[in-house]
């Protein structure tokens, strides 16, 4: 049985001792042999961690303690092995980089729609008021070709500040209807749904958790192929298991 804990994690927030808190991290870490990435930024956080379970629970544990991130609910999954190789926390400009200095989520997010109302507007067809639904892939080409929900519509961008170009050249093709966007667990598709309405599309919808919480809460209808993941596992399927084996040290 899979007996290392990945988590993923992220929370818009403001963090303005970022480089206090990156040492501080570092070291409870390392202390409980924990690997994997932990972005700081002044708009928050984005971690990905693996280690025995008890340890990597008592990471997060600790970190609720910080009233910031009280609230942070990781994702949950299980592996044979440790898919990090080393354990970092960088500070960065951005914890996921749009160069949309506008976007701070922080100060208000865009509507979520948890994954079973996603499910029960894919298999109807349409959302409640009868708008039709179309999911858009906020994630690079290459993640895309891994998988993703039938018929999404996808820009083929390879990095995500490439998104607000090519959403603005697709504007008109989204208009009278329903759009949620999606990602792999919910950072990207949360600043990509801002920005939508931000330039004027009413009915735009983040999937609360991304895939990884869709293949959590649902039996992953309307979804093909793997979810794909930044270190050695490659890909998750909807039952949250490895689909293949990648050697990176990207997270």
């Amino acid at each position: 049985m899979p007996h290392v804990l990945n988590i993923s994690s992220y929370k818009f927030v403001p963090i303005h001792d970022a480089a206090a808190l990156r040492e501080q991290l570092l070291e409870r870490a390392n202390a409980l042999q924990l690997k994997g990435t932990i972005l700081l930024a002044e708009e928050g956080i984005n971690m990905f961690l693996a280690g025995p379970a008890a340890d990597v629970r008592d990471f997060v544990a600790q970190l609720q303690r910080d009233p910031r991130f009280a609230d942070l609910a990781p994702k949950e999954s299980w592996s044979e092995h440790q898919p990090f190789k080393k354990m970092l926390v960088k500070v960065k400009g951005e914890i996921i980089r749009m160069n949309h200095p506008t976007i701070r989520p922080s100060e208000g997010r865009a509507p979520a729609v948890p994954p079973a109302t996603v499910k029960r507007w894919l298999d109807q067809g349409h959302d409640d008021t009868g708008r039709p639904v179309v999911t858009l892939d906020t994630r690079n080409d290459f993640e895309v070709d891994e998988g993703s929900f039938s018929g999404a519509i996808d820009w083929r961008i390879t990095k995500f500040t490439e998104f607000p170009d090519a959403m603005r050249a697709h504007l008109d093709e989204l208009k009278d209807k329903t759009v949620v966007s999606f990602c792999t667990g919910g950072i990207r598709c949360e600043k990509a749904a801002i920005l939508m309405r931000e330039e004027g599309l009413e009915h735009v919808y983040q999937l609360e958790g991304g895939i990884l919480k869709y293949f959590e809460e649902t039996d992953g209808s309307h979804y093909h192929g793997g979810c794909f993941v930044f270190d050695e596992r490659r890909a998750l399927g909807p039952d949250l298991q490895t689909t293949g084996l990648q050697h990176s040290d990207e997270a």
